[in-house]
C-alpha cells in the first residue's frame, strides 16, 4: 500500500512539474507575441535585453539571497575564456528566437525550431566528423519532411522570420555542441547557466539594443503612456527567469523519455493556444505538416533513448576507419531547445 502510494505521488509531482513548466513556456511565448503584435512593441533586442535584466537578478536571488540553489563555482579565468563565449551564443540564440516571434506566427516558429535535432546531428557530423547509427538519420526524415510542408503551406510566411528561426535552431545547436567543450568539468543546471550568462548577455546585447532600437523605443512610451504595457513587457521578463526555474523542477521530476514527449506535446499546447488567441490562419496542409514534424521530434527522441539504453555497457569493439571513436558517438548530443530559450 505504501508503495502505492509513493507510485501515486511520484506521478502527481510529475503531472504538476509538467503542468507548471507548460503554463510558463506557453504563457511567456503568448506574452512575447502580444508584445510585439498587440502593443506594437516592435523592438526584440528590447525585449530581449529586459529578459536578461530580470533573468539576472531572479538567478542572484535564488543563488545568494534565498540560497535555494548552491552556487557552482568557476574558475574566474574560465569566466572570459569559456563562459563569454558561451553567454555570446546564448545571447544570439534567444535574441533570434525573439526577432523570429516579431516576424511570424507563434505556430510557424515553434514549428521550425523543432528542426533543431536534425541541425545539431548535421553540425556534429560536419564539425567532428561523428557517426550516427543509421536509426538517428531515419528519425529526422518525418522532422525535415514536416518542416518542408509547414513552410511551404504557412499562410503567414516572412522571409525574414523565417531566416531568423532557421538561424535560431543553428545557434541553438551551436550551443548544444560548445558546452560539450567549453563547459567540460562543469555541471551547470538551468538556474546557474542563467546566474553566469543571463549578466554577459547583457552586457553583449546592451549597446546594439540602444544604439539600433533606443529612439524607437522612447517615442513608443510616448505614444503608449499606460503602465499596464509597461508591466506586461517587465512581467515577461520576470515569468522568463521563473520558466528557468520551472525546467530545473521538471528536469528533477520525470525521466528522460517522459520529458521528451511532454516537450513536443507542449509545442502543440502553444500551437493551439495561440491559435486561439490571434487567430492566424492555418490550413489544413500546414496543420499536418507541423503534427508530422511533432510525431518526428518524439520518434527521434525516443530512437536516442533506446540507443542510450542498448550502448550502455557494451563492450569496445576495435575501430576501423571509419568507426565512431568510441560507441556514444553513435549518438547526437542532447538538445536544450526545449528548456532555455526563453531566458
Amino acid at each position: 500500500m505504501d508503495g502505492w502510494k509513493l507510485w501515486q505521488w511520484d506521478v502527481f509531482r510529475s503531472l504538476l512539474a509538467i503542468l507548471q513548466w507548460w503554463g510558463f513556456n506557453v504563457t511567456v511565448i503568448i506574452m512575447n507575441k502580444w508584445i510585439f503584435q498587440k502593443l506594437d512593441f516592435k523592438f526584440p533586442l528590447s525585449v530581449s535585453c529586459v529578459h536578461f535584466i530580470c533573468s539576472s537578478i531572479g538567478a542572484y536571488m535564488v543563488i545568494k539571497v534565498l540560497k535555494l540553489k548552491p552556487l557552482i563555482v568557476v574558475d574566474p579565468e574560465d569566466l572570459w575564456k569559456r563562459i563569454f563565449p558561451m553567454s555570446f551564443v546564448f545571447c544570439i540564440n534567444i535574441v533570434l528566437g525573439n526577432v523570429s516571434l516579431r516576424y511570424i506566427p507563434v505556430s510557424f516558429m515553434q514549428t521550425i525550431k523543432s528542426f533543431t535535432p536534425a541541425t545539431t546531428v548535421v553540425l556534429q557530423w560536419l564539425v567532428w566528423r561523428k557517426y550516427f547509427d543509421w536509426r538517428i538519420w531515419a528519425s529526422l526524415v518525418p522532422i525535415v519532411g514536416g518542416i518542408l510542408l509547414t513552410s511551404m503551406t504557412e499562410l503567414s510566411f516572412n522571409m525574414f522570420g523565417f531566416c531568423a528561426a532557421l538561424f535560431g535552431c543553428l545557434a541553438t545547436s551551436t550551443k548544444t555542441i560548445l558546452a560539450e567543450s567549453l563547459l567540460h568539468g562543469y555541471k551547470f543546471d538551468s538556474i546557474n547557466t542563467v546566474y553566469y550568462m543571463a549578466p554577459f548577455a547583457t552586457m553583449i546585447l546592451g549597446v546594439p539594443a540602444l544604439l539600433l532600437e533606443g529612439n524607437g523605443v522612447m517615442d513608443w512610451f510616448h505614444t503608449h503612456p499606460s503602465l499596464p504595457a509597461a508591466l506586461i513587457i517587465f512581467s515577461s521578463g520576470v515569468l522568463a527567469f521563473c520558466l528557468n526555474f520551472s525546467i530545473f523542477y521538471v528536469i528533477h521530476s520525470t525521466t528522460a523519455v517522459t520529458f521528451n514527449v511532454a516537450g513536443n506535446l507542449k509545442v502543440a499546447v502553444a500551437v493551439l493556444i495561440s491559435w486561439l488567441i490571434f487567430q492566424n490562419p492555418i490550413s489544413g496542409l500546414n496543420a499536418v505538416g507541423c503534427g508530422i514534424t511533432l510525431v518526428g521530434c518524439t520518434f527521434y527522441g525516443y530512437i536516442r533513448h533506446m540507443l542510450s539504453q542498448q550502448l550502455t555497457g557494451t563492450p569496445r569493439t576495435p575501430r576501423t576507419p571509419r568507426s565512431p571513436r568510441n560507441r556514444m558517438e553513435l549518438l547526437p548530443l542532447v538538445n536544450n531547445d526545449k528548456i532555455d530559450d526563453k531566458v
